[in-house]
């Protein structure tokens, strides 16, 4: 397995066979176009998802069903149990290897979804940030979030643009590595020696209108809660999803331990899935227009994937 530190695509393939990144937020349509996307060029797809990887978290991930499955060959979904880990490292490894392995069969590597930090460690480097300091970590998990928060505007403001203020573990990590460094958060990546010329007229953004991607999120959070949410993350909790520091945070899984645990109703549950879902959407949108050099399409509320797929095709350089 790769350590990481190498470049994606370091063989030299046919232009035909290059890797196609398509991202952009949630509820954006991403998976049904990279579906139709793969079989029309003969493709398969590894899912940029830092939560479709656990298995059993499957609703609250809008994870691609057995029938998707068939269709096309996924990866890195359903990966690891509960118990384990899974970060931007283990993604870059398992890329890195996956790429060269699907282009051998002579087929094209489809990389969709939405998490930004999987993207930026396989298309930029792994960060050369330090490993944790227990006696710091200690001091800064005392602190409340204001006070995490106003050293992380000052000394990061990239990353206090983007970080999920919700999650504390992370607003830890990012003021924990400044202090240890003195550099921002947010510069500490290593770059590959070169740019990616294979990325280049193959890396594009799927957007809706806001109306539109808000309808679509409320619409896909009431079809979860009616699918089962409420009942997968009392299954997934006795399987230990509050014990996986990653698995416990994801939006909607968070939102439903707390109903379970008598912190609000079911209905105001569902209303704060959908905010938090929103929130998240944003950063996403701010995160993928400042970090990566996309080629947008904006899609309309009435077209089908097919046509957005067979649109993106004709924008395919060396496809």
């Amino acid at each position: 397995m790769s350590s990481g530190n190498e470049r994606p695509c370091a063989m030299p393939v046919a232009p035909e066979l290059r890797p196609v990144i398509l991202a952009g937020p949630t509820a954006a349509g991403k998976s049904a176009v990279a579906l139709e996307l793969a079989e029309r060029l003969g493709g398969e797809i590894i899912s940029v998802d830092c939560m479709q990887v656990y298995r059993g978290m499957d609703l609250g991930t809008a994870k691609p069903g057995p029938e998707d499955r068939r269709r096309v060959p996924h990866h890195l979904v359903d990966l690891v149990p509960l118990g384990a880990s899974f970060d931007a490292a283990r993604f870059v490894a398992w890329t890195t290897r996956l790429i060269p392995e699907i282009q051998r069969r002579g087929r094209v590597p489809i990389l969709c979804g939405g998490t930004g930090l999987y993207f930026n460690a396989w298309m930029s480097g792994l960060g050369d940030a330090p490993p944790p300091d227990p006696a710091l970590r200690r001091q800064l998990e005392e602190m409340p979030d204001a006070v995490l928060l106003e050293e992380l505007a000052r000394r990061d403001p990239a990353t206090f643009d983007a970080i999920d203020r919700a999650n504390r573990r992370r607003l830890v990590r990012a003021v924990e590595v400044i202090r240890l460094t003195g550099r921002p958060f947010s510069r500490q990546r290593a770059s590959w020696p070169e740019d990616l010329p294979t990325l280049a007229g193959r890396s594009f953004g799927l957007r809706r209108e806001r109306d539109v991607a808000v309808a679509r999120i409320h619409g896909r959070v009431d079809a979860m809660f009616e699918a089962g949410l409420v009942e997968e993350t009392r299954w997934l909790v006795a399987r230990g999803l509050r014990e996986n520091p990653t698995a416990r945070n994801a939006i909607g899984y968070r939102q439903v331990m707390e109903h379970l645990e008598g912190v609000r109703g079911l209905l105001e549950t569902r209303e704060a899935v959908k905010v938090r879902t929103r929130q998240f959407a944003k950063r996403q949108m701010t995160w993928f227009r400042g970090q990566m050099s996309l080629d947008w399409l904006d899609v309309a509320d009435d077209e089908p994937p097919d046509r957005t797929a067979i649109r993106l095709m004709s924008r395919l350089v060396g496809g």
